[in-house]
């Protein structure tokens, strides 16, 4: 599995500084267009940019996706997207000339040398747990000169100069507003509460409408028994160094073991960028892997899962919508917390009873298939916690927020239809 650490992407920015320089020079002078968007996201095409992109491409927005690879090229123009490769010179072009930039995890999402002067809006991927931004201490590591107190000093500018352009980041709640103000060094301004649209998903139809066509869903990707309790394992990324929570054969041989007790598949997710495999020691019909491989947004599928197991991961959150029970395990807390650390504590979310070894994991999910109320009503109360929305709107009215900043008459003339 690919591993990325922010020592090394931080190395890689230092390095690119003259690019950075040169290309602002150009987006200077280079005068952008009244009505063309671009839309990036790093999964491809996908999460909250894909919803906002249909609320767009419906009002008949001049737009195009910048993508990175073959893979997400086939995906957009298998959707009908116009594209064009983000690093290419054309990509270079299209995010020069845009009016409107839209990513979901940073400039890269796009060509991440041509969005000054842009309106950008920033829509993130996922409500933050851990620490992210210029709250986190791994945001301004280096691989080049790491114990300097210069370098760092001179990335956490870079850092908050690069932020600053972001002109537009929709919140789900205004307890997570303050998290991302924070984070990204925003005034209140320019952070909403507006929801999240990549979760409108989470909220459209019935409920047993989005289950029955989550869990089709499942069952095309991974070949799981429908019959069968679904489990999703999602750890997270733990900035390029090796998962502590792989298991070994012994619990590789106990997970199968609750499996088939319960008649259940885990289906894992390991994080895209993280390190280490998750691996059976012997084949298994009850294990799956959903990696990023397998599907880009793990979100859609949520309805369609009978419990979800994670660590620090934002899931948890977006888990509190459908609502689906969660069992949390995290064997590093404390590591975890030192060099990353959360808002708020870990047992705000998590509770007092987190796992921290695989016994005690597959005792818990014994447990909640057994009888998931409790866990259930936990979710219940996070999601009251933590989001304001839940009526699958929040991409029409990021949509709106964007329209009504780039052209106020057609915000007022919105605003007057609305009280008529």
């Amino acid at each position: 599995m690919a591993s990325f650490s922010f020592g090394d992407g931080n190395a890689r920015k230092l390095l690119a500084i003259p690019l950075y320089a040169a290309a602002r020079v150009i987006t200077a002078v280079v005068p952008r267009s009244a009505d063309e968007w671009v839309f990036g996201c790093a999964v491809g095409i996908a999460d909250g940019a894909l919803a906002v992109w249909d609320e767009a491409h419906a009002a008949g927005a001049r737009a195009v996706w910048l993508v990175d690879g073959p893979d997400q090229a086939r995906e957009a123009a298998r959707r009908g997207i116009p594209a064009v490769r983000k690093t290419s010179l054309r990509g270079f072009w299209r995010t020069a000339r845009a009016r409107v930039v839209i990513v979901t995890h940073g400039f890269g999402d796009v060509n991440r040398y041509a969005v000054s002067g842009a309106f950008i809006a920033q829509l993130w991927h996922g409500i933050p747990l851990k620490r992210i931004g210029i709250d986190s201490p791994a945001t301004v590591r280096s691989s080049i000169l790491p114990s300097s107190r210069l370098v760092r000093a001179g990335l956490a500018a870079m850092y908050r100069s690069a932020t600053r352009r972001i002109t537009l980041l929709p919140a789900a709640s205004h307890l997570v507003r303050g998290r991302l103000e924070s984070a990204f060094s925003l005034p209140d301004s320019r952070v909403r509460v507006l929801g999240e649209p990549r979760v409108d998903v989470l909220s459209r139809g019935t409920a047993d409408e989005r289950r029955t066509r989550a869990r089709a869903r499942i069952v095309d990707l991974t070949g799981a028994d429908a019959d069968a309790a679904l489990i999703l394992y999602a750890p997270t990324w733990r900035d390029g160094d090796l998962d502590p929570a792989i298991p070994s054969a012994t619990e590789w041989t106990a997970i199968e073991q609750t499996l088939a007790a319960r008649d259940a598949v885990l289906l894992v997710r390991s994080h895209p960028l993280g390190a280490g495999e998750y691996r059976p020691s012997a084949p298994s019909g009850r294990i799956r892997m959903l990696g990023i491989d397998v599907v880009n947004d793990v979100t859609p599928l949520l309805p369609g899962l009978d419990l979800l197991v994670t660590d620090y991961s934002s899931l948890a959150f977006d888990a509190s919508l459908v609502p689906l029970p969660v069992v949390f395990f995290a064997p590093d807390v404390d590591t975890y917390a030192e060099q990353r650390g959360f808002y708020g504590t870990y047992r705000d979310v998590a509770g007092d009873d987190w796992a921290t070894t695989w016994t005690e994991t597959l005792a818990q999910i014994e447990a909640t298939l057994l009888d998931p109320t409790e866990r259930l009503t936990r979710s219940r109360t996070l999601d009251a916690r933590v989001h304001a929305y839940r009526d699958g709107r929040n991409a029409q009215r990021v949509y709106r927020a964007i329209v009504d900043s780039i052209d106020p008459k057609a915000g007022r003339e919105r605003s007057g239809e609305d009280t008529e």
